[in-house]
């Protein structure tokens, strides 16, 4: 796995201290198109990844290196260890500078003028690349406001089949809650803490079915009653 390369490489590094990387940038030019994210984040993750779309947007890159971070995604889904591994507060200049060719290596080609190497490289000379994971997330959140597309986060406790989550996206795109001319797009999660039941998370709206609200809520009426 990744994380194991990269714990490897960080016990092999030399204790001694290298010359800071100069600090680099990764916005490009601007374009015709606007390059203003089409919502607004907050926290860490947010804020770079705004920072992120705008330059990719600058620079005509935006599927590309939309592309590039949901690979990147799915290595953080292969490999829980990784986030641990990329947040940890021991890591050298030249540990740095070896994750940032690691990850590299994971979106080979998608990545066009550089924009997601000097973005890592950014995040490795800032501290921050133990927040990539989120940033992950809250690009996909970017690029799908930018598509016109409404996110449907349906999270379970055991993983639910495609007829299952198909009718929910029915039921739910003929709702209020899906704006004329907008796209339905479907997030599956799962998280066997709700123990049962579904939450489902549509904008700013939550509607919590899951069992464990549900008994959250008895114990509550039990405590208030007794």
């Amino acid at each position: 796995m990744l994380s194991a390369r990269i714990t490897a490489q960080a016990a092999r590094s030399a204790a001694v201290a290298r010359t800071p990387m100069a600090v680099r940038t990764y916005a490009a030019a601007a374009s015709s198109a606007s390059t203003k994210p089409p919502v607004a984040l907050y926290g860490v993750d947010g804020t770079y990844a705004s920072a992120l779309y705008t330059a990719a947007a600058k620079s005509s890159a935006l599927d590309n290196t939309a592309k590039a971070l949901e690979t990147m995604a799915g290595v953080f889904k292969k490999d829980t260890k990784l986030a641990s591994v990329l947040g940890a507060p021991t890591l050298s200049a030249d540990d740095k500078k070896s994750l940032v060719g690691e990850l590299q290596k994971q979106i080979s080609g998608a990545d066009k003028g550089d924009i997601v190497k000097n973005f890592l490289a950014t995040l490795a000379e800032n501290n921050r690349l133990g927040v990539l994971a989120d940033v992950c997330e809250k690009f996909a959140v970017l690029m799908s406001a930018h598509k016109g597309e409404v996110e449907l986060t349906i999270t379970s406790a055991a993983p639910l089949d495609n007829k299952v989550l198909r009718q929910l996206e029915t039921a739910v795109g003929k709702s209020q809650y899906v704006g004329q001319g907008k796209k339905l797009k479907v997030v599956p999660k799962v998280n066997p803490d709700i123990r049962g039941g579904l939450i489902v998370e549509i904008g700013d709206r939550t509607i919590d079915l899951s069992v464990a609200a549900k008994m959250a809520r008895m114990n509550k009426l039990l405590k208030d009653t007794l």
